[in-house]
């Protein structure tokens, strides 16, 4: 089923946390199909209008991201490249791609859960989204269920050293 045929208006509106345990089950299904699990949930007047999961491998497309995924899909919902009045739920810190994209599509609203210490894009290390520089300033919500999704994170790369390790012994 796709997001156009699941769009469904909500007469209450959720907040930030509802939404996240959405992009949390998205992140689920990239770390089911062997992808870091990153889910990303674009919703627009408390409808989901885009949603997407890390799928690189899977696409063999480096831009193949949650986020990219979710901002596509809402594009093509809404036959706009502008995303104007939409909020994005993200598991982990958006990369400085993935902030380009948020910021030439004119999102209003990023949410967020686990901070990336290494190539997230926003404080303190760029601060891309809200640099005085960029044309467009996007409204951030960090930290939204942020040890749910480093949790998360922090469980499938441990698995994956471990698989790692049992291959290397095996060809020894």
């Amino acid at each position: 089923m796709s997001v156009k045929d699941n769009l469904v208006s909500v007469k209450d509106n959720y907040d930030d946390e509802y939404w996240m345990r959405q992009a949390l089950q998205l992140a689920v299904r990239a770390q089911s199909a062997g992808e870091v699990p990153i889910g990303a949930l674009l919703v627009l007047d408390d409808r989901v209008i885009g949603e997407g999961w890390n799928s690189p491998i899977m696409h063999h497309d480096p831009t193949a991201h949650a986020e990219i995924m979710a901002l596509r899909q809402g594009g093509q919902l809404l036959a706009n490249y502008r995303l104007l009045h939409t909020t994005l739920y993200v598991t982990l810190e958006p990369c400085m791609m993935c902030a380009g994209a948020m910021i030439h599509s004119r999102l209003r609203r990023l949410v967020y859960g686990a901070a990336d210490m290494k190539t997230g894009s926003h404080e303190p290390r760029l601060n891309l989204l809200c640099h005085s520089a960029a044309n467009h300033h996007i409204e951030v919500t960090a930290g939204v269920l942020a040890e749910t999704c480093a949790a998360l994170l922090r469980t499938f790369f441990r698995q994956r050293r471990a698989q790692q390790k049992a291959l290397k012994l095996s060809h020894e």
